[in-house]
């Protein structure tokens, strides 16, 4: 819940900002700096949760936690990439994918109730995917109508 009101807020300071500023509002603008800051905010919880977020990687994986790692900084990367005008497609594309790609550890989360900033099995459990999967879903049409659609 916390990366949608991030997204949120930067979204509405963005346009503020530009109002402010400028003459012109740039909404997909606001929305790629918001997303890009959302990222962040959300790559921040791979590294200062990385046991609790190992947790929820299946087991067949060697080395989660650089895993962890590995995609908190994929993260900060896609964000940032959003805001390139030249790179800003393709790195929409590989958000919208990587979005798809992480979705099931949130469902063996949810299934195992793992919390993902402890690691231990006390979380939500199946009532966060209700919450979850439209936000997934919500993430990736973010991304789709503010740095892909009208390319």
């Amino acid at each position: 819940m916390k990366p949608f009101f991030v997204l949120l807020l930067v979204f509405v300071i963005g346009i503020l900002a530009q109002k402010w500023l400028a003459d012109d509002i740039d909404y997909r603008l606001a929305a790629r700096i918001a997303m890009a800051c959302m990222l962040t905010f959300t790559a921040i919880g791979h590294f200062a949760f990385s046991d609790g977020m190992s947790a929820m990687l299946p087991n067949f994986f060697p080395n989660k936690k650089g895993i962890i790692f590995i995609t908190g900084l994929m993260e900060i990367v896609l964000g940032i990439g959003l805001l390139f005008p030249q790179y800003r497609y393709g790195f929409a594309w590989a958000l919208i994918v990587f979005f798809v790609l992480v979705f099931p550890a949130n469902i063996k989360a949810a299934i195992e109730h793992i919390d993902y900033q402890t690691g231990k099995m006390d979380g939500p459990g199946l009532s966060y995917l209700w919450f979850r999967t439209p936000l997934q879903l919500f993430f990736g049409l973010w991304v789709f109508f503010s740095a892909i659609q009208g390319k």
